[in-house]
């Protein structure tokens, strides 16, 4: 395969997911959605049809193939690693009331949407199942981490960690995946009609989510930018992604398991950063202004990596 065709087939993987993201940022800048939609779209996704989704790709799913606790179990000590990583380059480049947010900013992924968009469009079936049983580590390690972070550096705040564990369990994704393994590991069947109006009601997950994406990005936050916000994206977007997929590959990955590794390292940072942030008393532009530009810059870098993994042979 010539290097033509194989950036064509590369395109085909990534430009659809970020074709949406910019269609949500034109109608935004048009008037065409709003904060209020943005919010209860966002609402509806988290709740209900990103749940569903989930759910019903997990019981398609052949758990032998779907259900990787290698992989698993090496995608929790690569979040470990590039937590630990970004906190330490922070401490020695960072101002102190900055930390966290920059660390979080650093580390935390996308991967709900945008990485699983990504997954079930290179992979079909095998991104949607392994992707979706690989969110159940991301919600729990993402968010158990960003409270240690952000409450290290923000004075008088302390995690209240029955609330937060409380949050997790109760996470409509942590939940989906509980109730999927079971009846997809006992081959239960569910009606047909459940499953068709089920598919209908999922199919809204992510074009309804990557518009939302892109109309929460703002070009005004970024005037406003320091020098801070690019060191965050550059750490999120290019070094721990190419640090963690190498290491990944030296481990023994290859093939769907390598490159869904990447897509979820390689995703923008999470628009949940921003929320968590503003909760804990953070510098919450600093968190708006690392996920504008992560998602940004996630088109070209998504794209480059996919494109050279491919080309390589890895993936």
């Amino acid at each position: 395969m010539d290097l033509i065709n194989l950036f064509q087939q590369t395109l085909a993987t990534t430009l659809p997911v970020f074709a949406m993201v910019f269609i949500g940022l034109g109608l935004r800048r048009i008037g065409w959605i709003d904060d209020v939609f943005v919010h209860t779209a966002s609402a509806l996704v988290f709740k209900a049809t990103l749940p569903t989704l989930v759910f019903l790709s997990i019981i398609k799913a052949d758990l032998s193939t779907s259900l990787n606790l290698g992989l698993l179990v090496f995608y929790l000590f690569a979040t470990l690693t590039s937590f630990t990583l970004a906190w330490l380059w922070a401490r020695w480049r960072v101002t102190h009331a900055d930390r966290g947010v920059y660390v979080q900013g650093a580390f935390r992924g996308n991967c709900g949407i945008v990485g699983l968009a990504l997954a079930a469009n290179l992979y079909g079936d095998f991104g949607l199942s392994a992707g979706s049983i690989l969110l159940g580590v991301v919600i729990l390690s993402y968010n158990a981490l960003s409270v240690i972070v952000l409450t290290a550096y923000q004075a008088g705040e302390s995690p209240e960690w029955r609330r937060i564990l409380k949050d997790i369990l109760r996470n409509p994704l942590i939940l989906s995946v509980f109730a999927a393994v079971p009846v997809a590991w006992l081959n239960l069947q569910l009606p047909e009609w459940i499953l068709t109006s089920g598919d209908y009601f999922a199919s809204l997950t992510l074009p309804l989510a990557l518009l939302c994406i892109g109309a929460t990005v703002s070009f005004s936050a970024l005037r406003n930018d320091s020098s801070t916000a690019f060191s965050s994206s550059l750490m999120k977007m290019v070094f721990l992604p190419a640090l963690c997929t190498g290491a990944a590959w030296a481990s023994g990955f290859s093939g769907p398991e390598l490159g869904l590794l990447f897509l979820f390292f390689a995703s923008p940072t999470a628009a949940a950063s921003f929320v968590m942030a503003k909760a804990l008393g953070g510098n919450d532009r600093l968190a708006a202004n690392i996920i504008a530009i992560t998602t940004l810059m996630a088109s070209v870098t998504v794209t480059l990596g996919v494109f050279v993994l491919k080309g390589a042979g890895l993936i």
